[in-house]
Parts: C-alpha cells; structure tokens; sequence
C-alpha cells in the first residue's frame, strides 16, 4: 500500500471554481524502490493532498546525469510546473539551477543545501544562476555527533582501560548529508580520547555494499566494540557481518543508524539497534507547505531567511518507534497539513516546523 501511493504520480483535491492549484515536481534523487526516499515521497504527497496542490514525482535512481535529463525536460516543458523541488545529491544543484534561468519556475532545496564554494559561485553570478525560492536542511551534524555520544554512553567500558574500538559507515562522498554526519560523529570523538576509530568507511547508502566491507573489516579488527552508521540499510549489512562472526547486535557490538524505515523502528524496539535518530523524510511535506503559502502570495521568509537548518532528526526511543509503526500505515501519518500554513494567520505567525520537530 505504501509502496503504491509513493510511486503514484499526482494527488490533488477539487478546487473552486476559477482557482488553480499549485504546480510541483520533485526530482527524487533516491531510487524508485529505496524505502527512504519512498516514504519522503508518502509524505510530500500527504501534503500535497491536504493543501490541494498537484505533486508529480521523478525518481532519478541515483543517476547525477539521469536527474539533470528529468530536470531539463521538466524546466523546458509545456506546461511547466509553478515549482521544482530538488536535492543537491551528488552537488548538482547548480547546474539545475543556472538551466531554470528564465524557465519561470520557481526552485526550492531540500535535505542537501548548497555548499559554501556552490553558494559562492551562484551569488557572484546572479546572470547567470537565479535565486532560490529558499533551502530546507536538517540537522545532520548534530545528529552525528548525538549518535555516538549515545552510543558512547551506553556502553560498559572494558577493563584494564582497553580502547573501545570503532567503526564508522558513512554515505556518498558527493552528498552533503553524509559529509555532516561524519562531521558530528568526528566531533564527538574529538571529546573521547578513549574511543579509538579504526576505519571510516564509504559505502554509498546501500546494505549489501556495507555488509561486504564489514567482512572484510572484520578479519582486520575482530574487537569492535561500537558501529556508527549514517543510515540504516549499512547498518543492517554491518549487523549481517557481526552475526555471522557469532556476535549479537545490541548486546556484543553496539549499533547506531539514522532513518525511520519499519525495519529501523522494529530494530530499535528489539534492541538490535541501541540508537536511532529519525524525522528527516518529513522535509518535502514542510516545503510543500511553503510552496502552497507562496503560491497564495504569503511570505514565507517570515524571520528574514530563505535558508533553514530544520531539528526534524530526534532521537528515536523504543516507545516512539512503536507509535512511529502505526502512524506509517496512515497515508497522512496523521495530520492535517493546512494547520501549519499562515493561511488565515497574524502577521507574527512563524512556521512551527522550522524551530521544533514536530509530534507525530
């Protein structure tokens, strides 16, 4: 069922007549079966329906080329979308960016921001690159380093002031996400002299690739104590390595993983998983909301800014991860989308989303 409603490709509620609904495409860079960016979708489209707008998804399966192809197609179409909603995976944002120079659409950033050289180039070339409506990130940095904090905390060090022995799995090189992750995790073992990191590994989001270095990892370093992993399909290929040496995840090894796959949550309720941090696949839902206040000519840079770094990751205990459970198999994980719009509001309204997770 949810599978199905993230590969459809339009939702939209009957207008009054005369009114038009919003236009968005989101150019999904994830593949078209990647539980993560399948449950982003099932948000962006519960939004999408409870605000009346028309949501169409392209999924680029990971293809840096194939997503400026969907891009160019969409910018040069007839009819063109109001908006484009993209990410900056694999750094193409800029090129996205400069072809949607007089395309009358309308870009706005999700998950993975520019980067400071990127965000330089674009602002010394305003002839070339226009501006984006604005940018949503969240807190990456911060989640990786409360990951290992975490998992520091929980476990019992060894006797003898042995070291506690480290492995760490991060994402793509080319995504910005990944690169503050480890940045957070790197901070946080700048404050633990007792932690010893063995190896840094990159691989690239996905179980299986994870699950092979780990083997080999393992015949190197046989002690491992803790796993630090930037998402959660690397942390289950990890896991599959350590069992399969006779150690149990949650009990020999400790693990820690981002995202809330019911996979994820069930893990972190068993204890397979000892921290989770979850939240970020909500962040084209809370575009989408942006996106329907401009449309009606609302401001949405209501504090002065175009860019904002969103707390949607929070720690994910086994109490919320079973509430997190029933809410997936809700279409609008139960929410109405229209109540966090400045439709109908004071002047002083701010976006509660962009402060504070939000409850779910």
């Amino acid at each position: 069922m949810l599978k199905a409603l993230c590969q459809s490709l339009c939702l939209s509620l009957p207008l009054a007549a005369g009114a038009q609904a919003a236009s968005v495409v989101f150019l999904n860079p994830g593949y078209s079966n990647e539980t993560f960016w399948l449950s982003y979708s099932n948000f962006m489209q519960a939004a999408a329906k409870d605000l009346g707008m028309q949501l169409r998804i392209e999924y680029s399966e990971r293809q840096s080329e194939l997503a400026l192809v969907q891009a160019r197609q969409v910018l040069e179409g007839n009819p063109r979308p109001d908006y484009l909603v993209l990410v900056n995976e694999q750094y193409v944002a800029p090129e996205i960016i400069r072809l949607s120079r007089d395309s009358g659409v309308k870009l706005f950033l999700v998950n993975n921001g520019l980067t400071a050289d990127q965000a330089r180039l674009i602002e010394q070339n305003p002839d070339k690159y226009p501006p984006l409506l604005g940018t949503l990130v969240s807190n990456d940095e911060q989640a990786g380093y409360q990951m290992l904090k975490e998992l520091i905390a929980l476990h019992t060090h060894k006797a003898g002031n042995q070291p506690v022995e480290l492995l760490a799995f991060s994402g793509l090189k080319t995504t910005p996400a990944a690169y503050l992750r480890e940045q957070g995790m790197r901070r946080a073992l700048a404050e633990h002299p007792e932690i010893r990191l063995r190896h840094v590994v990159r691989s690239g989001w996905g179980q299986q690739r994870a699950y092979e270095q780990a083997q080999q990892l393992l015949k190197r370093y046989p002690n491992i104590d803790l796993v630090w992993s930037a998402n959660d399909e690397m942390a289950f290929g990890v896991m599959q390595a350590f069992v399969e040496t006779g150690r149990t995840p949650g009990k020999d090894v400790l693990f820690s993983a981002v995202n809330s796959s019911v996979e994820a949550l069930q893990a972190r309720i068993d204890g397979t998983l000892s921290v989770l941090m979850g939240g970020h696949f909500s962040m084209g839902g809370w575009a989408m909301v942006l996106l329907h206040d401009d449309a009606l000519n609302l401001p949405i840079d209501r504090d002065g800014k175009r860019f904002h770094q969103v707390p949607v990751l929070q720690m994910i205990d086994p109490m919320q991860a079973r509430r997190w459970l029933k809410l997936q198999g809700q279409a609008d994980y139960g929410l109405d989308f229209n109540r966090f719009s400045a439709q109908g509001r004071p002047q002083d309204y701010r976006y509660p989303f962009l402060n504070a997770p939000v409850n779910y």
